[in-house]
């Protein structure tokens, strides 16, 4: 969600398991790290890093899976519980149980009999709303999946293609957690009756056309709600200088869905034993306490320090809505087919 960091380094070829020097990370934009962490790491496991991104998460798991045979990459992050079991069922992980895994809190674990992915950060995809653009209209902002459908939030809503972005999916989830199999799509023809616009991914979205981002402020941006993330507003204190006292921007706690991201090691990985050594980094104690004001997400490691500006500002959703692995697996492509034709036809 953050800047981005692409380290030093490129693949030398090397064909065997260790035969290069580069270890390199495939991902979508939103990955980042501080430069002292992944130099503290290339300096400990004598890897440089390279960090191929490849657009929104759900297009870089898309491209994953198309390149499989011949990898960009050693590891990839970046695939979230809503787009698991298609990375899994396509073959795109080989197993590998990460040192340190057993610090994992246990909710966010998966795949643990074939140990093919490692889960590295959570976070909660919700509706963000612009304060200012509420105060001034004299509206109070939404609360619920349920508001979002009133008149007064007409064309104010922006969310994300759910068949293109992950957090634009999560939300078509929260919806169908919610409203049942039954529900979602009536929901949603509502949605739409009330102006909802859709983008292809979260850049977009949040940074050109979410009036309350400081992004979306220079681009004029023009709608005041949009599909993000609970640990959003941080980023809107943290990049402003002077520092607000209060965050732009809030969170309608009643639209979170649980998001958990995965990273593992490619199939057919060049260097797979550079590719092991970097999982095991992305769940040390360094790794998972730097990532919160790099990426905006929280830790899965049980223990680690979340800064206070994350809790002050971002603290995650009480209630999210969930939803069973195997159900996202049995209906995600089912559903996504249903929205789209609703939604975009």
């Amino acid at each position: 969600m953050a800047g981005t960091l692409a380290a030093c380094g490129s693949s030398d070829g090397g064909q065997g398991s260790g035969d290069s020097k580069t270890v390199t990370l495939v991902s979508h934009n939103s990955w980042a790290a501080s430069k002292g962490v992944i130099a503290a790491f290339e300096k400990q496991s004598g890897y440089k890093v390279n960090v191929l991104e490849d657009g929104d998460a759900g297009q870089a798991v898309n491209k994953a899976i198309l390149t499989k045979d011949n990898p960009q990459g050693d590891v990839f992050f970046g695939v979230d519980n809503t787009l698991l079991s298609r990375a899994l069922d396509n073959g795109l992980f080989q197993p590998y149980e990460a040192k340190g895994s057993d610090r994992i809190a246990p909710e966010y674990r998966a795949d643990q009999d074939k140990h093919r992915v490692t889960p590295v950060d959570t976070g909660d995809i919700c509706v963000n709303y612009d304060k200012k653009y509420f105060a001034d209209h004299k509206i109070d902002p939404p609360r619920s999946f349920d508001d979002l459908v009133k008149p007064q939030y007409k064309n104010l809503l922006v969310t994300e293609n759910a068949s293109t972005s992950s957090p634009g999916l999560g939300f078509l989830l929260g919806t169908a957690a919610k409203y049942g199999d039954g529900g979602w799509e009536g929901y949603w023809k509502k949605l739409k009756a009330n102006g909802v616009k859709v983008v292809d991914g979260w850049e977009q979205a949040y940074n050109e056309e979410f009036s309350g981002s400081a992004g979306g402020k220079k681009a004029k941006g023009d709608r005041p709600l949009v599909v993000s993330y609970a640990s959003s507003p941080p980023v809107e204190v943290v990049y402003t200088d002077p520092k607000p006292a209060a965050a732009p921007t809030g969170v309608a706690q009643g639209t979170c869905f649980r998001q958990v991201e995965y990273a593992g090691l490619l199939s057919n990985a060049k260097n797979t034993k550079g590719g092991k050594a970097f999982l095991d980094f992305l769940i040390s104690e360094r790794f998972q306490e730097d990532m919160p004001l790099n990426m905006y997400v929280y830790p899965v490691r049980e223990g680690a320090q979340v800064p206070p500006e994350f809790v002050k500002y971002g603290p995650q959703a009480k209630d999210p809505e969930t939803m069973d692995p195997a159900k996202i697996a049995d209906r995600r492509d089912q559903w996504v087919k249903s929205w789209t034709s609703l939604v975009l036809k």
